[in-house]
């Protein structure tokens, strides 16, 4: 079965399912200000965008690990905070 937007959690990246600490939906949920999203310092050149279906893209960030072509969690550091 394929995720559907009505699934997809905004919280999680939608390539391995942990969290992607978005600042601008951590904003969106809470109301509260958040510093710049991690997502501004990173390339994401070697992320596996093809790998997201179609259907799925825009509706919820990867996470830094998968941004930074992580092909599992031991692969990539985690971002600091």
């Amino acid at each position: 079965m394929t995720p559907t937007a009505a699934v997809i959690d905004a919280t999680r990246c939608p390539l391995c399912g942990a969290p992607n600490r978005c600042a601008m939906e951590i904003e969106r949920e809470t109301g509260q200000a958040q510093p710049a999203c991690w997502c501004m310092q990173v390339d994401f050149s070697n992320a596996p965008l093809t790998n997201l279906p179609a259907d799925m893209r825009g509706l919820a960030c990867i996470c830094a690990r998968c941004a930074m072509g992580a092909t599992d969690a031991t692969d990539a550091p985690a971002p600091q905070d």
